[in-house]
């Protein structure tokens, strides 16, 4: 696939799963593409490129790798892919490095990542980003994609122009003067599927099968949805109807926070269902679904440590 967009310089830190789709959907378009991970993923992805498994086909793409934040010198746009728990310490590292007029895409889980690195990167153009799209690592340096691909970017001066060049790239990308509703409901999907998956051990389509499973999921999308209008978040869309077609468009997905756990590694669910936990706190909002989900996920985090 040729790009007809200008070629952008674009790093991706933190080349996981997401990280690596869109850096390699950019570098198959002809950007000029650095992923920045740990040192096995990159050895792999510099001796035989980024293996990239999709739905439509699966190929080595060529591209650049590191294991040092200082490969975002140059970039025009940097895909900031890191888990949440990691933003604040990956945005201090690359913070000298980054060129002026450079845009830092937020594509993380949870609703204040942009917030949290703007706090960090005075002066820097930083947009948040809301990704739905089911991929995972099959190994160092092969990326298996299972479906969609779709990005909702923020404002700023040059997210037209980075939009377009998705688009070309063949990411289906909006911006959206409402990110942060677009966000909630991301985080609303999160919470309905993650932690469930995670305990569970299984793919969404069977996970909605299990008895008990959707009125769990209906709670605790009804306490998130309390916690936003509290909040005065304006939920875009039909939330409902997105809860059920992530099992149907990806019924073979296994969550990220499942994906952690069986790897024995800390999950991100302080910033899914825990924010929903601590946000109802603070605006008076009962929650107790989210934080039964929150809870058992911290405990199996413990045994998966152990």
């Amino acid at each position: 696939m040729t790009s007809t967009a200008p070629t952008l310089s674009v790093a991706v830190l933190g080349a996981g799963a997401v990280g690596c789709f869109y850096g390699g959907m950019l570098a198959r378009a002809g950007h000029r593409v650095t992923l920045i991970g740990r040192p096995p993923h990159v050895q792999a992805v510099q001796a035989h490129g980024l293996r990239m498994q999709t739905l439509t086909f699966d190929e080595a793409v060529p591209l650049a790798a590191s294991t040092e934040a200082s490969a975002v010198a140059g970039a025009d746009l940097v895909l900031f892919a890191v888990k949440s728990p990691d933003t604040e310490a990956a945005g201090a590292q690359m913070r000298e490095h980054l060129a002026p007029g450079a845009l830092v895409l937020c594509l993380q889980n949870g609703v204040d990542n942009a917030e949290r690195l703007r706090a960090v990167l005075p002066g820097v153009s930083v947009a948040a980003a809301v990704v739905y799209v089911a991929t995972e690592m099959a190994g160092p340096g092969h990326l298996r994609h299972h479906g969609r691909g779709e990005l909702v970017i923020e404002p700023s001066p040059t997210s037209d122009a980075v939009a377009r060049a998705l688009i070309a790239a063949g990411v289906p990308t909006e911006v959206s003067d409402n990110v942060r509703g677009a966000l909630w409901a991301k985080l609303i999907l999160n919470c309905a599927y993650n932690a469930l998956s995670a305990v569970g051990r299984i793919p969404y389509g069977e996970l909605v099968q299990r008895p008990g499973v959707p009125d769990v999921m209906r709670d605790v999308v009804a306490e998130c949805r309390a916690v936003a209008a509290a909040d005065g978040v304006t939920l875009p869309g039909d939330v409902d109807a997105a809860v059920r077609r992530i099992a149907e468009t990806m019924p073979s997905q296994f969550s990220s926070t499942a994906q952690d756990l069986m790897r024995g590694k800390p999950s991100e669910i302080d910033f899914l269902n825990g924010y929903v936990v601590r946000r109802g706190e603070a605006l008076g909002v009962p929650t107790p679904a989210n934080r039964v989900l929150w809870a058992v996920v911290k405990l199996a985090e413990g045994s998966a440590a152990a």
